[in-house]
């Protein structure tokens, strides 16, 4: 018998547009020269399944990768389309210094960032022509960024140096989206840390605050099966940390507080309650706090440490 989670997980796949996860190749991998020594990194030409190349972004610690747990890493949006997976070296203004892929090496993680369609290498269509595009197709964008994150989740699992059963996922603002919805959507994944985009759609509907937020999120008959908690909470047990600043506009304190409430629940009815992690800065908006840096950084490592013997 097929149980209620993943009866839900099939809905949420229907609603995107029904895309299966993409099938990515390596067709090269090029060092890239670094000025810190404590990390490497290597830029990957990856191929999709129909031919199209997608950037990767690859980065860990110096020296041999063995083993190590690692993290699928989901860029930001911030109207800033060139971006996209350079994020990861590079950072942006919304995130703190030093970028994550320095971060997250420093604590002995591998990470891996792709570009999203119309995002960095991809940035060939407009991002509203593309939304247009695959709704009139009766598919969505937000379906075929969620199918890419979860091939590169799969490319992840196989790459030399990561061990496969100790792999997160993490992002701010639309990577936040992107962490939490890979969570529901992919009960393998061993922690979600999202920060500044965990907001009840509804709410945003009743106060406004949804054209705030970009056009690839578009997922037409969403509401009336599902909410941003009760998505959330598909992922339970898995280890969560949703982070926020009540003075978002993107995220106001209503639609935070009743996300949640509900995905509290559903990880209080899988019994998992205390693995749903909330921090809320009170007075900060759309930005990565120290406070938000310090819980991500002893979440992950926590959450994707080596489990201990028996």
């Amino acid at each position: 018998m097929i149980d209620e989670s993943t009866q839900h997980r099939a809905a949420l796949r229907v609603l995107l547009g029904g895309f299966a996860d993409t099938e990515f190749s390596i067709a090269s991998q090029t060092p890239t020269a670094l000025a810190q020594a404590c990390m490497r990194a290597v830029a990957l030409d990856l191929r999709a399944g129909d031919g199209s190349p997608v950037r990767g972004l690859l980065t860990g610690p110096a020296g041999q990768w063995q083993g190590l747990p690692a993290v699928l890493y989901c860029h930001a949006h911030g109207n800033r389309h060139a971006i996209g997976a350079s994020e990861l070296l590079d950072g942006r203004p919304a995130i703190l210094d030093p970028p994550y892929g320095e971060a997250l090496a420093a604590h002995g993680l591998i990470a891996l960032c792709i570009d999203m369609p119309t995002f960095g290498g991809r940035a060939g269509e407009l991002e509203s022509s593309l939304a247009k595009r695959r709704l009139w197709e009766g598919r969505t964008l937000f379906g075929q960024m969620l199918a890419d994150l979860g091939g590169a989740l799969a490319l992840l699992r196989t790459l030399s140096g990561v061990d496969p059963a100790r792999i997160g996922v993490m992002g701010l603002s639309m990577g936040a989206t992107h962490a939490f919805w890979l969570g529901a959507l992919h009960p393998e994944v061993k922690a979600i840390a999202h920060l500044c985009c965990f907001a009840d759609l509804a709410t945003l509907l009743e106060t406004g605050a949804h054209d705030l937020h970009g056009p690839y999120m578009t997922v037409p008959g969403l509401l009336p099966r599902f909410s941003t908690g009760r998505i959330a909470g598909l992922a339970a047990p898995t280890p969560q940390l949703a982070m926020m600043g009540r003075l978002d506009p993107l995220t106001p304190p209503a639609a935070i507080d009743r996300a949640v409430s509900e995905a509290r629940a559903a990880y209080a009815a899988a019994g998992a309650g205390e693995a749903f992690a909330v921090l809320v800065s009170d007075d900060t908006g759309h930005v990565e706090t120290p406070a938000m840096r310090a819980a991500t950084l002893a979440f992950i490592s926590r959450t994707l440490s080596p489990a201990r013997p028996g």
